[in-house]
């Protein structure tokens, strides 16, 4: 246990080791999808931001715009262009074949990309948070924070043949997570969703949904879920995991207890100095656990 906190107390700092390389090195082929513009996002999707920012948007008005599966609070939407889909896996691919140094997402995926080492947080991640996708989560989620989600952990991850093929059970570390499929071409490979973490069943009942391209699935982080085997061809997903300070700082989505904060560099997972003050009222822990 001590050499696994050792080894992720060094992450951050072997991050931004990589980031500056990156920065200082790295070649892009498309720079102008570093910065977020409207033209990369779906119609239908601009379309669900202007309601949900207009005065009188609620969630039965919101549920007309986008799919709704089962009982679980898990919402597929249009949010990208397949033209940006296409322009950003060719440069996701261009980054994979230099001679970079990578991080990868996480202990599960062994094939992907950090976008904030790949220099995207600030200029195309946050706003797409800010701007465009909270208005959407405070409606969905509100008793998750949807309105103040403060943070996030930005990355993709690759599935194909001969690398990574599926993905096991597991929930994510964030309030809401949103996971977008790129591309390419692929069979096989649906998503299956089963209880939230803390409600859980002896006999789990288990849905699987599919993944259509530059749609996006809306899902909480605490629902346990996982990805099938890709049959053919190869499948990139954009995923964010979305964090409310003012939830986890009083009690942690991973292990159930009120956290003890301590200084941290960037996001710290998402557990953020607040001033009690500036605790969103919209935020019902009551209803959560």
């Amino acid at each position: 246990i001590e050499a696994e906190v050792q080894r992720r107390k060094q992450l951050i700092h072997q991050s931004e080791e990589r980031k500056a390389i990156i920065s200082k090195c790295y070649k892009r082929k498309h720079p102008e999808l570093y910065i977020l513009q409207d033209s990369f996002l779906a119609p239908d999707f601009l379309e669900i931001v202007r309601y949900c920012t207009s005065p009188d948007a609620h969630l039965q008005g919101l549920l007309l715009y986008i799919k709704s599966f089962s009982d679980k609070r898990i919402y597929r939407l249009p949010v990208f262009t397949e033209e940006f889909c296409k322009a950003f896996v060719d440069e996701l691919e261009n980054f994979e074949q230099s001679d970079m140094p990578k991080g990868r997402p996480n202990t599960m995926n062994n094939y992907g990309v950090l976008l904030n080492e790949l220099g995207m947080d600030d200029t195309f991640i946050t706003p797409l948070r800010e701007k465009y996708l909270r208005p959407i989560t405070a409606l969905l989620y509100p008793d998750l924070g949807g309105a103040c989600l403060d943070s996030h952990k930005a990355f993709v991850v690759k599935y194909s043949l001969h690398e990574d093929l599926d993905l096991s059970s597991h929930y994510d570390n964030a309030e809401v997570t949103l996971n977008v499929s790129l591309g390419k071409d692929f069979t096989e490979g649906n998503l299956y969703f089963g209880d939230f973490s803390q409600d859980p069943t002896p006999v789990p009942k288990y849905i699987e949904i599919e993944h259509v391209g530059a749609q996006g699935l809306l899902h909480r982080g605490g629902q346990i879920h996982g990805a099938l085997p890709v049959a053919s061809g190869e499948r990139w997903n954009l995923i964010i995991w979305m964090r409310s300070s003012a939830v986890r700082n009083q009690l942690c989505p991973m292990c159930n207890k009120k956290p003890e904060l301590v200084e941290a560099e960037g996001f710290g997972d998402g557990f953020t100095e607040t001033l009690e003050d500036d605790a969103p009222e919209t935020v019902n822990l009551c209803s959560l656990w």
